[in-house]
């Protein structure tokens, strides 16, 4: 199912989203502040079996500048492209770390796992309470899993407030559809994009592109979306640029929020 395209705009300012590089966001809601995969370090490569990962640049803000987070929503623990070694050391401090069940028993601390749609409630400082839910992701084309891991988005949802909803590194549109459908239509949606390719499973793609990015806002019907994944490391084959483009080729350049 495609859900319409809502116009409520006055609920823009209810979920500040800002992107800090390569998957690493900060989205405030509820009066909580969730960090999305922390990669704080500078520019440098990371072996990762027979691969090697190059960051090509740094974060927009030093993690000792970015104040107090109260959750971290970690899509998975095993690149470090989503999860490095500053970010690593940023989640001692961090009370409630969601992410995927083996990467909580990795992580240890104040890691939580969450199977797609396990759901835990948050309390917030104003007395209320939010709920997010682990959505299902695939980082690349079916049957990957052995080879790139477990991976899990989130839903966040309060019922004064509009829903939002985080991708990780998502690489199916199927799965899109399935969110779509529990949980649709969706206010903000931050979408892992920049179309990552490597040399598994002939060069599919391990994330979305920006044509499916549009796609997914259509299926969705989010009246925002915020691209994320797209700049930063060396694997990425695009970049915001061509998510600006696909959006405009799609009619939904209103629907974009960049930075």
């Amino acid at each position: 199912m495609r859900y319409p395209l809502t116009d409520v705009r006055s609920t823009a300012a209810q979920i500040p989203v800002r992107v800090l590089g390569g998957p690493t966001t900060v989205i405030e809601y509820g009066g909580l502040r969730f960090l999305t995969d922390p990669t704080f370090d500078a520019p440098g490569d990371y072996p990762l079996g027979d691969l090697v990962l190059t960051k090509t640049a740094a974060c927009s803000i030093d993690p000792a500048d970015l104040g107090p987070v109260d959750v971290v929503l970690l899509s998975h623990d095993e690149h470090p492209d989503n999860l490095d070694h500053a970010g690593r050391a940023l989640l001692g401090d961090v009370p409630v770390v969601l992410t995927t069940t083996g990467g909580a028993g990795r992580l240890g601390g104040t890691a939580r796992g969450l199977a797609p749609w396990e759901a835990v409630e948050l309390a917030r400082p104003d007395g209320g309470t939010l709920t997010v839910t682990a959505a299902p992701a695939l980082h690349g084309p079916e049957g990957c899993e052995p080879v790139t891991g477990e991976v899990v988005g989130f839903v966040l949802t309060a019922t004064d407030l509009p829903t939002a909803y985080v991708s990780g590194d998502n690489a199916s549109l199927p799965l899109v559809r399935e969110i779509a459908e529990r949980v649709g239509p969706v206010d903000t949606a931050v979408l892992f994009v920049g179309a990552v390719r490597t040399p598994f499973f002939d060069g599919a793609l391990l994330t979305i592109d920006s044509a499916q990015a549009a796609e997914a806002a259509q299926i969705l019907g989010a009246r925002r979306v915020v691209p994320a994944h797209c700049d930063s490391w060396g694997h990425f084959t695009e970049s915001r640029d061509d998510v600006v483009a696909a959006f405009a080729a799609a009619g939904l350049a209103d629907r974009l929020q960049l930075g």
